[in-house]
């Protein structure tokens, strides 16, 4: 399972959950009719929405604010195996599995993966020494999913 993120509140009084997530394909996960697990148990999304920094949704048939406040404070999951990515996407905690491989022929490992601005993700590699390597740069040469490698080039100066 993959951890999404909590449910925070509740909003309104027709059973609207409010959940705080910085999971990077949400656009796959909150999706109606896509089930999420909290406490082990499966929940269908009836409905959706954004707002403001949060991810609302009303799960099964719940219709009043007193049948979900069971579920505030509760950490929300995703079935791995429901998440279709495509061939070009990675999940970052997956990314966190990968080797490193210059084009000099050095090895090392990713650290971290984290977003230095809303778009622009950057992945901390240890080599010899650390680097910081912007996830859109020409600086990374191919990731390869079935080996689970990543390609950089180093280039003088860094």
């Amino acid at each position: 399972m993959i951890y999404i993120g909590k449910i925070v509140s509740t909003h309104g009084i027709k059973g609207e959950l409010r959940i705080i997530s910085d999971f990077e394909y949400k656009d796959k996960v909150f999706v109606v009719g896509n089930k999420l697990i909290i406490n082990d148990n499966e929940y269908k999304i009836r409905s959706y929405r954004k707002h403001k920094n949060f991810d609302m949704v009303t799960l099964n048939d719940y219709k009043d604010i007193n049948e979900v406040l069971f579920l505030l404070k509760n950490k929300v999951y995703f079935r791995e195996e429901d998440l279709k990515l495509n061939d070009d996407e990675i999940l970052d905690s997956e990314l966190l599995k990968y080797t490193v491989e210059t084009t000099d022929n050095r090895k090392g490992k990713v650290v971290e993966v984290f977003f230095a601005s809303q778009n622009n993700k950057v992945i901390r590699v240890m080599l010899d020494k650390e680097y910081l390597i912007p996830f859109n740069s020409p600086l990374l040469v191919k990731i390869d999913k079935d080996n689970k490698k990543i390609i950089v080039e180093i280039i003088e100066g860094m």
